[in-house]
């Protein structure tokens, strides 16, 4: 989609195009389909059995969520990489708003991506010569929107195949509701729904499908994912508030260095008295910054309500996708004033 609105919006998105129409056309040159990768006599057991999972995982999505029954990850993929692209984040120095580049068909994002990780380097460097901070962060898949179906479909991808089986299931729930329902302009209520359907998706197959190991290891991360995410929404709360004060630029600066001081030490409790030294997110508290912050709202400020979207609709799946492709039509303000104010239901 990336490569497709650079194309329509003329010269100045040449070098863009470049990157996105080269890499995208790799990728889809690279993938095969599992059945024919399935019948290969060497393939490694581990691979093997991902695989096969995959793909009750996609039938699951079709049978009981009413995901879109197509060519999506039905086929696979090695990069020989670590993420599919590199995505490129910003904010102000005393701000948590995220910049937005917007393209034809799209409309406008939070986010820039890059297939190569020097080239999104690149331009991050530039945006910090602005006064910008600046996240750079690998992403494991990315949607076409249904786009890539004409050609094969969204590829299964060695960046995320060997997840642990819940976070599987949630990857390709989360990026195939990306198919469903799209807002061009409204990065927050794309990522917010797509969270919810990987949620509830990955929940309703554990406790069908999975073992209790696995349904027990799932539950753990999910637990110190709420608390990763009410300790980081905390320090955005104070984060946000002391941007709004009056105060100098100056004294901000120094407040906003204590702030995030305290962030780190009260992780590094949390880690060392509560997870037992788990280090999953080492790398988000080292990097974290107004542009992490704000990418983490974009992901799941608006989930809550698209929760209590699917309650009133009775965990009708259709009944749901209906509603929020509704909404994603209508536009920006009164979408999210209808989604905010009907919250609670009814």
């Amino acid at each position: 989609m990336l490569a497709l609105s650079a194309l329509l919006g003329g010269c100045s998105q040449l070098g863009y195009l470049g990157q996105s129409v080269g890499g995208h056309l790799n990728l889809m040159a690279a993938a095969r389909p599992v059945e024919a990768i399935l019948a290969e006599p060497e393939l490694a057991a581990d691979l093997r059995e991902r695989l096969l999972l995959s793909q009750r995982l996609r039938t699951y999505s079709v049978a009981q969520l009413k995901l879109p029954d197509n060519d999506s990850y039905r086929r696979y993929a090695d990069l020989s990489r670590s993420a599919a692209v590199w995505n490129v984040v910003a904010t102000p120095e005393l701000s948590l708003t995220l910049k937005t580049w917007c393209f034809p068909v799209m409309g406008c994002v939070g986010y820039r991506g890059y297939f190569d990780r020097a080239e999104a380097d690149a331009y991050a460097a530039q945006l910090r010569t602005e006064g910008m901070e600046v996240l750079v962060y690998g992403v494991p898949a990315y949607s076409t929107l249904g786009w890539s179906n004409f050609f094969g479909g969204d590829p299964l991808l060695n960046t995320f195949i060997k997840y642990p089986p819940g976070e599987l299931a949630g990857m390709l729930f989360h990026e195939l509701a990306h198919q469903v329902a799209y807002a061009a302009d409204d990065t927050q209520f794309n990522e917010s729904f797509a969270t919810l359907v990987e949620r509830r998706g990955a929940e309703a197959w554990l406790q069908a499908q999975a073992l209790p190991a696995e349904r027990a290891a799932h539950a753990l991360r999910l637990q110190r994912r709420e608390q990763f995410r009410a300790l980081t929404g905390e320090y955005r709360r104070r984060l946000a508030e002391l941007y709004a004060t009056q105060q100098s630029d100056s004294v901000k600066r120094v407040a906003k260095t204590a702030l995030l001081q305290g962030l780190r030490d009260d992780y590094g409790r949390l880690k060392a008295e509560e997870w037992g030294g788990d280090a999953s997110y080492d790398g988000w508290f080292v990097r974290a910054n107004n542009a992490s912050f704000a990418l983490l709202a974009a992901y799941s400020d608006l989930t809550p309500a698209f929760d209590a979207l699917l309650a009133r609709q009775a965990h009708d799946w259709p009944r749901f996708y209906a509603e929020v492709k509704r909404l994603a039509a209508l536009p920006k303000a009164e979408r999210r004033a209808e989604l905010l104010n009907n919250k609670t239901g009814d």
